[in-house]
Formats: structure tokens, sequence, C-alpha cells
């Protein structure tokens, strides 16, 4: 399964515990990140992390997909975007930065 990422701004910095430790709606509100429910069905979409023209971020995640999972790979895009140095996802995902 694949994803795309941005940078995330350096306006917007956190740290690895308050990523891996806030609840996900606190940390996007935090971080200024809309979720949108993507329509999306294809099983290989996890997700996309696009930076619009202003900065402003927005969090592409398909529907009906586990929230546990929905949860982990926000996080992952949230920390790659901010650069912070965490573990991998298992295999059967992957994210890809365009």
């Amino acid at each position: 399964m694949q994803s795309t990422a941005v940078c995330l701004p350096a306006r917007r910095s956190i740290t690895p515990a308050r990523l891996l430790d806030a609840p996900l709606d606190e940390l996007l509100l935090e971080l200024d990140v809309e979720l949108h429910l993507s329509s999306i069905t294809d099983p290989g979409f996890i997700g996309a992390l696009v930076q619009r023209e202003d900065g402003s971020l927005i969090l592409s995640m398909p529907s009906g997909r586990p929230r546990v999972e929905r949860d982990c790979v926000a996080r992952a895009m949230l920390g790659r975007m901010a650069d912070l140095p965490l573990g991998q996802l298992p295999g059967m995902y992957e994210l890809t930065e365009v």
C-alpha cells in the first residue's frame, strides 16, 4: 500500500512524543490539518497528505478502513513530514513522497 507525503512547514513543529501520544483529532487540530474521507476504493491506497499552495494541509484517508490503521498511517505521514525519527510501518504499507 502506498501513500504520498510532503514536508511539514517549520512553523508546525512537533516532538515524537507528542506525535505518538496525542489523540489524533487533537493532533490534526494542533497542526492545522484538514481530514477528508476519500472515495478512493483501491485497496493499495492508504491515504495522502497534501500541502496546498497557501501552506495548509489536507489529510485524505480512505473511508471504511479500521480506525487503528487510519491512526497509525496518519501519524506516520505526519512524522515523515516533520522529519521525525520514527520506526517503519509494517511491510504491507509504503509511504511515498511526490
